[in-house]
């Protein structure tokens, strides 16, 4: 469950970035908010067993917000270097299952000896 709290701590980083970084266009400020509460969100419900799919929802508001940060002039100014970096990390994160710091499942399950 590691990966999911970097992605909720990811995605906070992401609705305190408008405050720290100073945009000066509105759409990088509701960008960064909505991207960054979607994250929270969905970060927070893959948590579930039933709702473990909802990394997916977290990968695809890492694309957004990595594709966001190449819609600016070159070079790009901070904010949107923030974008770049927080969307590819949330990307490389949404990728590892839940239970990927659990031993293999012949480990855990050992059979009994005959």
């Amino acid at each position: 469950m590691w990966p999911r709290t970097v992605e909720v701590m990811l995605g906070f980083w992401l609705v305190a970035s408008p405050f720290i970084f100073r945009h000066e266009v509105p759409a990088y400020w509701w960008n960064d908010l909505m991207a960054g509460f979607v994250v929270i969100v969905s970060s927070l419900s893959s948590h579930s067993h039933k709702l473990r799919g909802a990394r997916l929802v977290t990968a695809a508001a890492g694309a957004w917000v990595l594709a966001f940060g190449f819609v600016s002039p070159r070079p790009p100014p901070a904010a949107l270097q923030n974008d770049i970096v927080v969307g590819l990390l949330l990307l490389m994160f949404a990728i590892i299952p839940n239970n990927a710091s659990l031993p293999p499942e012949g480990w855990r399950n050992p059979r009994p000896p005959a």
